[in-house]
């Protein structure tokens, strides 16, 4: 399989997934500033993902994914034996999918495009900025008695949290007024996969909040 990613996007969900997973993937950086997008073979990337953004899964058999959370849905179920997602017909199924799709439209959605295209204005960027400080505090109630969202285990859905939050250090949000928020950042980044999945980018692996 291989995974077409641009560094300190959405994209290093799945690659951390892949890794926890013990799944190998084949990795193609996607320069995601260049008119077209071109992979780092020189392909249009548009010609491959015609959305035009990471990351876009293409599997063994030809078969393209192109939204990170049925990525990481499908690669954790390649190696159940890592518990990476609870099996389909049980209520932490649901439970999880319902932190997946509370990531992808509640934070997601609020860094970007908001915080990163300046163009849309400052006040675009302060009411997101009061959102995504929302679900921040959301965060850190859930997270107070529990070491990941799903509880005791590491799952996909912290993957994609990990790789959404992480943009607060770049995007100047500090992290101190959600201190459990800020030590499952620090848990997660601890992880050896993890780390894994950093380094392979060029991103910083030390706990950086």
């Amino acid at each position: 399989m291989k995974l077409y990613y641009a560094p300190g996007t959405c994209s290093l969900s799945p690659h951390i997934v892949a890794r926890e997973a013990g799944i190998e993937l084949e990795l193609e950086k996607v320069d995601i500033k260049a008119k077209p997008k071109r992979t780092e073979s020189g392909a249009d990337f548009t010609q491959i993902n015609p959305k035009g953004y990471v990351p876009a899964l293409q599997l063994d058999d030809g078969t393209l994914l192109t939204e990170g959370a049925a990525m990481i849905l499908l690669l954790a179920e390649y190696a159940p034996e890592h518990d990476l997602v609870p099996p389909v017909g049980v209520m932490a199924r649901y439970q999880l999918q319902e932190w997946l799709i509370f990531i992808s439209s509640e934070l997601h959605k609020m860094f970007s495009p908001w915080l990163f295209h300046p163009e849309y204005g400052e006040k675009a960027q302060l009411v997101a900025r009061e959102k995504i400080n929302e679900r921040f505090v959301l965060l850190d109630r859930t997270l107070e008695n529990r070491d990941f969202l799903m509880g005791e285990h590491f799952t996909v859905a912290d993957a994609y949290c990990f790789a959404v939050v992480r943009w607060s250090a770049t995007k100047d949000i500090d992290l101190s007024p959600y201190p459990w928020l800020k030590a499952y950042m620090q848990r997660v980044a601890s992880r050896p996969k993890v780390k894994e999945a950093l380094s392979a980018e060029g991103l910083e692996t030390s706990p950086f909040f």
